[in-house]
């Protein structure tokens, strides 16, 4: 199973981002499909705050775009929504001692975390910050329209 780490998230919504079409084309395809696909739950609330967040965009996505955008993404049957389970906290535990996690970084490491728990095989990011977390395999679905 791919999971869809926030950035990737934000440019697939966000037109006036550099990557969208690369990222809109990349979620479309997950959510299309018949695979399983994931957003781990700390990603959906990520998205909401950034994309609404009136310092990061001029204009910002109004609440009611953002909310659509999430429910367009819950329409896709082969969506799987990452969560806490019973053996989370052994998970986060791993992965900030794994990656040597501490501060703001714990985001990520929740996020690792989900992941693993739930056996997602690729994080599709941006971030290279996940390259801490050795258990989890990221990959960056807008490289190609990065360097051209």
């Amino acid at each position: 199973m791919i999971a869809v780490d926030t950035n990737v998230l934000v440019y697939a919504h966000r037109r006036d981002c550099p990557f969208n079409d690369a990222a809109f084309d990349a979620v479309a395809e997950l959510a299309t499909g018949r695979a399983p696909w994931a957003i781990p739950w700390p990603c959906v609330h990520e998205f909401l705050a950034i994309v609404t967040h009136a310092r990061i965009y001029e204009p910002p996505s109004t609440l009611e775009q953002a909310l659509e955008q999430v429910d367009a993404w819950l329409a896709s049957p082969s969506l799987v929504l990452l969560g806490e389970h019973e053996d989370h906290w052994d998970e986060l535990k791993r992965a900030l001692c794994s990656g040597h996690v501490v501060g703001p970084r714990v985001h990520d490491a929740r996020v690792a975390a989900l992941c693993v728990g739930h056996g997602v095989r690729e994080l599709w990011t941006v971030d290279r910050d996940f390259g801490r977390f050795p258990e989890l395999h990221t990959l960056n679905p807008v490289a190609r329209a990065m360097s051209d």
